[in-house]
């Protein structure tokens, strides 16, 4: 099968009912909104830091960028504010196991099971960032000097201050950019956890169906449905928020 030379309906069907969801059941911790209300692939992320860290109050924006075959391949995460962390390259980029192509590589140091398959989803990605955020992998580090700092704070139990020094700072920094987007950076667990009201009946049938018949047959009617989804998904944003 060769590689598709525009979005495939799959991928627009895909991000038009993860956004929706999104939207009426956010992620704790996170809010999303398009970059651009014509494009479904890119998304503005806004992560806010987990009480009770190193992260707590902080505001940090990124772009997620989804491949034109997503959900079969992962989409990628570079954060526009800076970020000291060991997992986190100097452009920004992210590095995950979640968000590696699942191709079987020995020489990575990664199970087949810990990268990207098609069943992951963007809830997922958030969630396994906030984990990252709080739980660092200093065993192949994107920052060496991240990893070195973060290990020297956690191996002298904080006594070590340079690390979360540097953490708190950026925090501080990230308060103006909260400020200047009219956002109210939670900074309590009860703030932080979002309730949530369960899925209506129809969205669940919606989330299995897509899932059970779609992911085994990535292009048939592609042609055919690309315009509709489209369609419907500029009819849920018209009736739906953004961050």
């Amino acid at each position: 099968m060769g590689q598709p030379s525009g979005p495939t309906a799959s991928a627009l069907r895909a991000l038009s009912m993860e956004f929706k969801s999104l939207q009426e059941e956010p992620v704790e911790g996170f809010r999303v909104k398009l970059a651009d209300d014509d494009n479904l692939f890119i998304w503005e992320v806004a992560i806010f830091g987990p009480p009770h860290t190193l992260y707590e109050g902080g505001y940090f924006k990124a772009n997620m960028k989804f491949p034109i075959d997503y959900p079969y391949n992962p989409p990628s995460l570079k954060f526009l504010t800076k970020v000291w962390h060991p997992n986190v390259y100097e452009n920004g980029d992210l590095c995950i196991s979640i968000l590696h192509p699942p191709v079987d590589d020995p020489h990575s140091g990664e199970l087949p099971c810990e990268r990207w398959n098609p069943t992951q989803n963007v809830r997922t990605i958030l969630l396994s960032v906030i984990s990252l955020l709080n739980e660092p992998n200093t065993s192949s580090p994107a920052n060496v000097d991240a990893s070195v700092m973060y290990r020297r704070w956690k191996d002298s139990k904080g006594k070590d201050k340079e690390y979360e020094n540097i953490i708190r700072k950026q925090v501080t920094t990230t308060h103006n950019e909260a400020e200047k987007d009219n956002v109210v950076v939670p900074t309590t667990i009860e703030e932080y956890c979002i309730k949530h009201k369960s899925k209506p009946p129809e969205m669940e049938a919606d989330l299995a169906d897509f899932y059970d018949d779609d992911y085994g047959d990535m292009d048939d009617d592609d042609d055919d449905l690309e315009e509709t989804d489209q369609e419907d998904f500029n009819d849920n944003e018209d009736s739906g928020n953004g961050m």
